[in-house]
């Protein structure tokens, strides 16, 4: 007898700030492979799903700031299970407009972080299905991320880390 699965959901944050030209996008690396992702994870017991990408957001990178009520945009992956086998997965991707970015967090030790402009962002991810989502994100002009900076805040971040070692 042969398990199937069907395809699981998962939240991702998209951290962003506003940039000279283009929103910059913090990508983390996952534990295991060191790939350039976004922070995600499981649904979160009672929180919206919103609320639980922003905590994932918090726990990866030691980001706080405003999500978006609304995913921008999904894509598909295989989750690798520790045990051995893989999970087709759906992640719901909610933009996080970054306010402040902790010095400490729970998983520093384990990842590192990286703030580039969207557009390095899609030649960075190992994803095929995220950087499909940022790549149309970008052909947008980024509209959604404008959209949601302008209505939440005008103040930006401006001394951003490039690079954080985890």
């Amino acid at each position: 007898m042969f398990l199937t699965f069907r395809s699981v959901q998962q939240i991702a944050a998209l951290p962003f700030v506003c940039g000279q030209d283009e929103p910059l996008v913090l990508l983390i690396t996952s534990r295991e492979r060191k790939r350039w992702i976004v922070p995600k994870g499981w649904p979160v017991g009672k929180l919206a799903p919103s609320e639980a990408a922003a905590k994932e957001a918090e726990e990866e990178a030691g980001l706080v700031g405003q999500v978006a009520l609304d995913p921008l945009g999904f894509f598909h992956y295989e989750k690798r299970m520790s045990q051995g086998y893989s999970v087709p997965c759906r992640v719901s991707v909610y933009p996080l407009l970054v306010t402040e970015q902790r010095a400490d967090w729970k998983e520093r030790g384990e990842r590192s972080l990286l703030w580039v402009p969207l557009s390095e962002a899609i030649g960075l991810v190992d994803d095929i299905g995220l950087a499909k989502l940022l790549k149309k994100l970008k052909k947008s002009e980024c509209r959604a991320l404008r959209k949601l900076s302008d209505s939440w805040s005008e103040a930006a971040l401006v001394d951003v880390p490039q690079r954080i070692a985890g």
